[in-house]
């Protein structure tokens, strides 16, 4: 399997590619501010042709260049219907202050063909297989994916539920504490501890090492990291 991360815009949200080999079709998982140039590069580099891409939840930093790269490659795009509304309005979900940084308006548009995502589904796109997790708590419409690599190494894209060392924040429109940590109990530690964790923000983990390590999935409440939304 071929996987890319790069982190993009103000905010350094982790964009991924995705395919079975170079010279493939690829899935593209968040592409958030500022995000086509380095995929539009990517592409080219490994001769790859997107055939979809993937929101872990709707928040701009994650979502903003959906739309261009869909229309540019005639593509569909997939979130959960909890957070598909952010694609036109990502206001509503920062609040009134997160909202006053970017000068009191996003604008953004929803991409011409939205497909919603269920809870437990299999996605099947770009020959690969994709079981999507919904994560509630950092949105509403938060998800996780899981796939598995060809050589047996397991992937999560956690989106911001769950970062090396932290979890996503909770004090956003959408946002709930017992939530998110209802979604990492259930959904997340169950994981084998060599699941790789590709987060939303900051470096990559493993289950097992958060399981071990990580103060917030050991009795403590949401955290607030310094990046993302």
């Amino acid at each position: 399997m071929f996987v890319a991360g790069f982190p993009v815009g103000a905010l350094q949200a982790n964009c991924f590619l995705l395919a079975p080999a170079e010279g493939a079709d690829c899935v593209i998982v968040d592409p958030g501010q500022d995000a086509v140039e380095p995929i539009e590069e990517a592409l080219r580099e490994h001769r790859l042709t997107p055939a979809a891409v993937l929101l872990t939840h709707g928040h701009f930093d994650h979502v903003f260049s959906a739309a261009e790269l869909c229309r540019a490659h005639g593509v569909p795009v997939w979130i959960h219907p909890e957070d598909r509304p952010m694609l036109a309005d990502p206001g509503r979900a920062l609040g009134p202050a997160a909202t006053a940084l970017f000068g009191g308006r996003v604008e953004m548009s929803e991409p011409d063909e939205v497909r919603e995502l269920a809870a437990d589904q299999v996605l099947e796109v770009a020959g690969l297989s994709f079981t999507v997790d919904h994560t509630p708590g950092h949105t509403r419409g938060s998800v996780c994916f899981r796939t598995t690599t060809e050589e047996g190494g397991r992937l999560l894209f956690s989106g911001d539920t769950l970062f090396a060392g932290s979890i996503g924040r909770t004090d956003l429109p959408g946002g709930d504490t017992e939530e998110i940590m209802r979604s990492l109990k259930e959904k997340i530690l169950p994981l084998p501890d060599d699941t790789v964790v590709l987060p939303g923000h900051g470096p990559a983990s493993t289950i097992g090492r958060e399981r071990a390590t990580n103060p917030f999935l050991s009795g403590g409440g949401a955290s607030f990291p310094t990046r993302g939304l």
